[in-house]
């Protein structure tokens, strides 16, 4: 019995598991894509990362005879890694594909929406206690804010410096009466 890549663990899609078995195996739960989508997106980070190391502990042969059975053997195992890196791009492909297909039907949420934020009190606003407020209106306001600052800061940078010159002056006129 044989299980394909895309169905879940425990169903076979092989000819012992009857019409309703081979059914839900073809008609996998979008969950259960992504869940092996991540499995598969963390096989190829673990894959990399001993494509590194061998690729970190591999000598590159520049002419002087150092074991060459033992660079063969790692130039074996680097390709294989590599073949195998390729398979489990072409399985996520599969995966995200097929995630496209079964989504394809629902209507599209922009992210905005799914971001919670929270208001200016500090309590917390979810989508479902009133208007959505966007992540593109909370950045303009934060921009809004920041020219403000700003302006109130070059205020406070001109009134410095008018102190600082009376002040010069002041100590100025009190240096030539002594």
């Amino acid at each position: 019995m044989s299980t394909s890549p895309l169905a879940p663990t425990g169903m076979a899609s092989g000819p012992f598991g009857g019409p309703q078995a081979q059914q839900a195996a073809r008609e996998v739960n979008t969950a259960t894509l992504c869940r092996i989508g991540q499995e598969t997106v963390q096989d190829i980070v673990y894959r990399t990362m001993e494509i590194f190391q061998l690729l970190r502990n591999m000598q590159l042969p520049n002419g002087v005879t150092y074991h060459t059975g033992t660079y063969q053997d790692r130039l074996t195992k680097l390709q294989d890694h590599l073949r195998q890196l390729s398979i489990l791009f072409r399985k996520l492909r599969l995966v995200y594909d097929k995630c496209n297909e079964n989504c394809g039907g629902m209507d599209p949420i922009p992210v905005e929406q799914l971001i919670p934020y929270v208001d200016e009190d500090g309590s917390k606003n979810d989508d479902r206690a009133g208007p959505p407020r966007f992540a593109s209106e909370e950045r303009r306001e934060i921009v809004e804010v920041n020219k403000k600052l700003k302006q109130k800061n070059q205020q406070l940078k001109q009134i410095m410096d008018q102190l600082r010159n009376l002040i010069w002056d002041i100590n100025a006129m009190l240096a030539m009466r002594n």
